[in-house]
């Protein structure tokens, strides 16, 4: 867009800008002065149900003064805004009273994955829970031999009490807590029937009836697999973070006075000179200042083909040197690197909830209570009525027993993980779980024209007018890295070493820019802006028909009315994937729209070549966020896709907002989806991958909820004994978690490579 992002100057000093992928930084060693909010993370261990991570939510947003807190049960971590005057030993101190630990994870330091979980305690239960198990197989085969009461004590006793004491210790504190979870529903149902068979050993010796030590010893050993695998397949939902986390080097080649010296990355400071050799990662952002190469970015961007790189050329921290020898500067280190931003925002969107996980919060809140109570209905019923109450225990117990919230809790957290950590595979940044939700359901994408559709790489194709008109546009717009100022910087400087000084610029919004240069004020901008002089611009209907962006350049003396001097015209290229991307879009039935300041000559051109009809011209930025509303009000669910400053009011204003990480700041802080490449394609992608993340989670909800709907009526009425009650309840959560983990299996339409 012709002057679409005409703010963004930096200052006379002439430092450059990089951009970043707007992330909310939390808080480091010290918070925000009084009064300011801050984001607090921390580690949340005990956890194992629904209802557990529900309690700690609860205790937390009871301390005064924060704000909101959210409670992930598949990351294990709890996200914190509170005031500032909120301690984080003060909730530690809450988590800890509604019975849990908790520990503050820094921000500036790396994410750490959890050691894989043990898998001895459940060899150990396993082996001495078969033999427990192998009398009631074996009388399958007419087989009828049973263990000794004392033996059968002996190995149970373990499994029950040793093996078995995390369920006794997370039920205490539950219970102490005046609330439930699943550790307690084990705890309650296996010390039942185990007391039933201590019970039944003492009062009838050697000619007891059945006794159900093996029902208690196997619930708990299938407890404990299920957890183990489900842990298991938990680690495996973060192993495109972990691969994110892989790309960190420890080391860097530091030249200092003279001398390579090789030193942790943590002591490598911005303005230092980093030398990168063939083969190595790049340890920090920064600009080349020697040398040229090729980098591979593949695991930052998804780019498949590596990437030139020469003097002035911008690199990325993790991206592996494939060709020379590189001599970098430092531009940003440790946690403003563009790789720690990434991590952090994955790690945030895997965080935060998604809405449709408020309906499964409010039903495990009254889960546990509920399901309690139908084990005493279930017990009272079968006992009264048929007198036998040792089935009525034994069914009481299998209704606690599969009764598990677990998979409830994991359904969509570890979805979302999944899919967050996929797409970040591929370049596509998800920036919180409502990004995700909304963008599976939009029907109208509206697109920005420079550096979106196109390349946003503008060269100046003709100059015409008075002889200084390239001198001036040059001085008029010297500070701004606006893509077209670039263009007439690059065309000046083989006419004259460095531009004329100027004074008092400004930038016109959606129009261009002005300065004083000498004696006489210059304006530089589109059509729009001459109108608004009274400057009469003619036709340049020749420039437009080729798709050209033009600018006219206009005079005013002092005191004087303005008059027009000249124009440049840019020629700008659309980019390979553009139009392969709108047909995808189109061919899913969503209304593609281009939105753009430029002419409407060269509108219309790059609108066919892409294949968009509905195009609107010459429009400025608070007509952008107007044309987004509109088709809010016709029903459509919007995603505005742009890359300049004035791009972000619209994309505050869409349903969603989708930036492109070659663009400003401010695009991608206002953006719920970055796209790590300025290529278009990724658009369909990025709807592609909400689409099958949002079908997984609404497929696990929907399991986890039959689930409970089929199993416990069907333990109330006797038709489950506990040991398939818990074998039911262990494969609930893996199989949801494992459902989750096929998201890992998704790849973009657009090729791009991970």
């Amino acid at each position: 867009m012709l002057y679409e992002a005409a703010g963004r100057c930096r200052a006379p000093s002439g430092g450059k800008v990089y951009p970043s992928v707007g992330i909310k930084e939390n808080h480091l060693d010290t918070h925000e002065a009084a009064g300011a909010l801050a984001e607090y993370t921390f580690k949340i261990d005990g956890m194992t149900c629904a209802s557990c991570s529900g309690r700690v939510e609860r205790a937390l947003k009871k301390v005064p003064g924060v704000q909101d807190a959210s409670v992930n049960l598949a990351t294990e971590k709890a996200s914190i805004t509170a005031s500032s005057a909120v301690t984080a030993q003060t909730l530690v101190d809450a988590v800890q009273r509604a019975g849990y630990a908790a520990a503050e994870v820094r921000a500036a330091a790396p994410a750490l994955r959890d050691a894989p979980a043990p898998w001895w305690p459940v060899a150990l239960a396993t082996a001495l829970s078969l033999p427990l198990i192998a009398p009631m197989l074996l009388q399958q085969f007419g087989v009828h031999w049973m263990l000794p009461g004392w033996l059968q004590l002996a190995l149970a006793t373990p499994v029950q009490f040793w093996l078995g004491a995390r369920f006794y210790r997370a039920g205490w504190h539950a219970a102490r807590a005046m609330s439930g979870n699943m550790d307690l529903l084990v705890a309650i149902g296996t010390s039942a029937a185990y007391g039933l068979s201590l019970y039944l050993m003492l009062a009838h010796g050697d000619s007891a009836p059945h006794l159900y030590f093996e029902s208690s010893a196997t619930v708990i050993t299938l407890v404990l697999l299920g957890k183990w695998l489900e842990a298991r397949a938990k680690r495996q939902t973060l192993a495109a973070l972990g691969a994110l986390e892989s790309l960190r080097p420890a080391q860097a080649l530091v030249r200092r006075a003279g001398v390579d010296a090789v030193v942790p990355v943590a002591e490598v400071r911005v303005g230092d000179t980093v030398i990168v050799r063939p083969g190595d990662r790049v340890p920090v952002d920064g600009v080349v200042v020697e040398g040229s190469s090729e980098l591979d970015e593949s695991l930052l961007t998804g780019e498949s083909m590596p990437v030139p790189k020469h003097a002035g050329s911008a690199v990325t921290g993790g991206a592996v040197n494939a060709g020379g020898m590189l001599v970098i500067t430092a531009t940003a280190v440790g946690g403003a690197t563009m790789l720690s931003q990434i991590i952090r925002l994955v790690e945030d969107a895997q965080a935060v909830k998604a809405p449709i996980q408020r309906l499964v919060d409010k039903v495990s809140a009254v889960f546990v209570p509920v399901v309690l109570l139908i084990s005493v209905l279930t017990l009272l019923a079968w006992g009264v009525t048929s007198g036998d109450w040792q089935q009525a225990l034994l069914n009481a117990v299998a209704v606690q027993v599969i009764a598990c919230p677990c998979a409830l809790g994991l359904a969509t957290p570890t979805s979302i993980m999944a899919g967050t950590g996929v797409a970040a595979r591929y370049g596509i940044l998800i920036k919180d779980a409502d990004a995700l939700e909304t963008a599976h359901a939009v029907t109208a994408v509206v697109f920005d024209k420079t550096g979106t559709l196109t390349e946003g790489r503008p060269t100046l194709a003709a100059v015409e007018g008075e002889p200084e008109v390239l001198a001036l546009a040059w001085a008029v717009q010297q500070y701004s890295d606006h893509p077209l100022a670039s263009a007439v910087a690059a065309a000046a400087r083989a006419v004259t070493s460095a531009p004329a000084a100027a004074s008092n610029a400004q930038a016109l919004p959606g129009r261009g820019v002005s300065a004083v240069v000498g004696e006489s004020t210059v304006y530089l901008g589109n059509a729009r802006l001459m109108r608004e002089l009274g400057v009469d611009v003619g036709s340049a209907e020749a420039h437009e028909r080729l798709g050209r962006t033009v600018s006219y350049l206009a005079l005013a003396a002092a005191g004087g009315t303005p008059r027009l001097a000249g124009l440049l015209a840019f020629g700008d290229t659309v980019k390979p994937s553009a139009r392969a991307a709108v047909a995808r879009l189109q061919k899913q039935g969503i209304k593609c729209v281009m939105l753009t300041g430029d002419n409407a000559g060269s509108a219309g051109a790059v609108a066919a070549a892409v294949g968009i009809t509905d195009f609107r011209a010459e429009v400025l930025p608070a007509e952008k966020s107007q044309a987004v509303a509109d088709l809010k009000r016709d029903g459509h669910i919007v995603a505005m896709v742009g890359d300049g400053i004035n791009d972000a009011p619209a994309l505050a204003s869409a349903d969603i907002g989708i930036a492109m990480a070659t663009g400003t700041d401010v695009a991608m802080h206002t953006a719920g989806i970055t796209l790590m490449r300025g290529d278009p394609a990724l658009v369909a992608d990025a709807i592609a991958i909400s689409n099958r993340t949002y079908r997984k989670i609404r497929q696990n909800l929907g399991w986890a909820f039959v689930y409970n709907i089929v199993g416990v009526p069907l333990a109330a009425f006797g038709l489950l004994n506990p040991v398939i009650a818990g074998a039911a309840m262990a494969l609930s959560s893996v199989s949801v978690v494992t459902n989750a983990l096929l998201l890992r299996r998704w790849r973009p339409e657009s090729g791009a490579m991970p």
